[in-house]
């Protein structure tokens, strides 16, 4: 994990990046201009690894004054969707960035074939009949020189022809391939003759039918970087041996010495307990082992975002892992840290009982019904306050009661007194069973002078719990989230099957809750810290008359405790 370093004046210091683009600014490269771009590909949804990537891209850009854009890499229309495209715009937009424009690989499709038919003129790109496992096998290994292709010295004429009959349809997918000619005996095993075109008769959710022939990532990316004038292009570390391939490229295109992309490459987020893989996440999509891509177990940005987790907390904890050149795995509890943090300081209390059991107040008037009013939230005077009914009966929790209880129980038990949040003093007198032995109510009388506020409320009482008004709470379904995967780091489990790994407690659903009155207002996405319980949500899913809660995060770090004990 790489922590933010302070400079001696107490001001962040820069990461290895901006000192990159500030140490080229000095030398006014590129006449002093600063634009990047975010590339994804519209095969998925975002998760919270391309959320690093987003805050690096956007970062700079604003940092510097210069300009970024958001550009898909759509160059294999089998797997994108016009829906991938709009999630990721809404993504980017809830983090808080805006692009300078919109780019798609497939704008530059014309000026990518031109090149590619500009190499092929020159003797630096020919037509492969060979299949892909011929193609990999002959590439040799990174001691051993590759075996050219038989057709490596067609005529280039030949191969011109060829390249356009790809592109108008002429031949199934993988009869042929486009492949630069550079160096079979490269140390550098993507210079051994890169495939750079390939057919695919998939239509594509922009050009349709027009192309046959699509460009691999490694011929598009940089290109499309000089084509929109991106000075940085920045990108996750497995790029950094692609790095000479795509200044090979852009050393090919270029005309003058005026302006070129650098590509530079920090170290990608890997969480523990969690799986970033598209393939993976498209899997427990796929298999219905989540509901949805923004299930709020799931870790993209929209399921994050659906838990609860705020865009302030996302990117405070990428501010504190910070941008490194080496690889590693961060501990989620720093993310789930930096939510409540957050939360912390915005997130109005309000109570909530989650396994309730009805307390009557037995000297508390029939009928009565008092307003009481109760804090927002102590970390924020400007929040203010709300009123929440008192009334005879209550509910508390459950396990708030024992009957017969230990000595270090500062909870409800009979002949121990114990403070009601924001209200009154009660004593335990009883409690009521049915049949089953199953307690059904607790009972207790109230000491009037002891309300919020009053004198006998300063009485020294060392139990605080919270409680809803039978008749003025709310019913809710309440749903409780955990970790996805039971195993830190569940792609180096390669002895067990991806299944064997989920954890069979990531949700629990709960529908015999009840919430205070003051949630009746709550729209989705708000949040709210259910008191001594955590924080939670309002989830999308609600509706009138059936409200349903997210647990975002638990008020405490109790995973690492559960952990430390097994």
């Amino acid at each position: 994990m790489s922590e933010v370093k302070m400079n001696e004046e107490g001001k962040k210091s820069l990461n290895f990046i901006e000192s990159i683009v500030e140490k080229d600014l000095a030398e006014g490269k590129n006449s002093g201009r600063v634009q990047t771009r975010f590339p994804p590909e519209p095969n998925g949804y975002l998760h919270i690894g391309h959320a690093k990537a987003i805050c690096i891209d956007f970062g700079i850009a604003e940092r510097y004054n210069g300009v970024c854009n958001l550009r898909f890499d759509d160059t294999n229309p089998v797997k994108e969707d016009v829906e991938y495209v709009d999630s990721i715009m809404e993504d980017i937009k809830w983090l808080g960035f805006q692009w300078n424009e919109i780019f798609y690989a497939s704008d530059y499709f014309q000026q990518l074939w031109d090149f590619a038919v500009k190499l092929i003129r020159e003797g630096k790109a020919y037509i492969d009949e060979q299949s892909a496992e011929t193609i990999a096998a002959q590439k040799g290994t990174p001691t051993q020189p590759g075996t050219e292709s038989p057709y490596r010295n067609r005529p280039i004429e030949e191969s011109l022809d060829l390249f356009n009959r790809m592109n108008a349809g002429e031949f199934e997918e993988g009869r042929m391939t486009l492949r630069a000619k550079i160096d079979m005996a490269s140390s550098n095993m993507h210079f051994r003759d890169p495939i750079i075109y390939r057919i695919i008769k998939h239509p594509h959710h922009r050009t349709g039918t027009t192309w046959k022939a699509y460009p691999m990532y490694d011929f598009a990316h940089g290109q499309s970087d000089f084509f929109e004038g991106v000075t940085h292009s920045i990108c996750t570390l497995e790029f950094e041996v692609h790095r000479p391939l795509y200044d090979y490229f852009i050393d090919e295109l270029k005309e003058n010495d005026n302006y070129r992309p650098r590509q530079i490459e920090f170290n990608r987020l890997n969480l523990t307990y969690t799986v970033m893989s598209k393939r993976k996440l498209l899997q427990l999509v796929k298999e219905g082992l989540v509901n949805g891509w923004d299930d709020p177990r799931m870790p993209t940005i929209c399921g994050f975002r659906r838990r609860g987790y705020t865009s302030q907390s996302v990117r405070n904890f990428i501010d504190k892992i910070g941008y490194t050149k080496y690889d590693g795995i961060i501990d989620v509890a720093l993310l789930e840290h930096s939510v409540r943090e957050d939360l912390n300081k915005i997130a109005p209390r309000v109570s909530a009982v989650i396994n309730p059991v009805k307390l009557i107040i037995t000297n508390y008037p029939e009928g009565r019904v008092e307003m009481l009013e109760t804090v927002n939230n102590p970390e924020d005077p400007s929040a203010g306050t709300h009123e929440i009914a008192f009334s005879r009966e209550l509910y508390i929790e459950r396990e708030d009661f024992m009957e017969d209880a230990p000595k270090k129980f500062f909870r409800m038990t009979p002949g121990q007194e114990v403070r009601l949040k924001s209200s009154y003093i009660v004593k335990c007198t009883g409690c009521k069973k049915d049949e089953n032995g199953e307690i059904v109510e607790i009972y207790a009388e109230y000491d009037p002078m002891t309300k919020s506020g009053m004198p006998d409320s300063n009485r020294k009482i060392k139990g605080t719990l919270h409680w809803v008004s039978v008749e003025h709470s709310l019913p809710a379904e309440i749903r409780l989230y955990d970790r996805l995967f039971t195993a830190e780091d569940p792609s180096e489990e390669k002895d067990k099957d991806f299944h064997e790994l989920l954890n069979p407690d990531s949700l629990k659903v709960l529908t015999n809750c009840r919430v205070e009155a003051e949630l009746a207002h709550a729209k989705p996405y708000d949040n709210f810290q259910f008191q001594r319980l955590g924080y939670f949500n309002l989830d999308p899913d609600s509706k009138y008359g059936k409200l349903i809660f997210n647990r975002t995060v638990s008020l405490k770090d109790t995973w690492t405790k559960v952990k430390a004990k097994s």
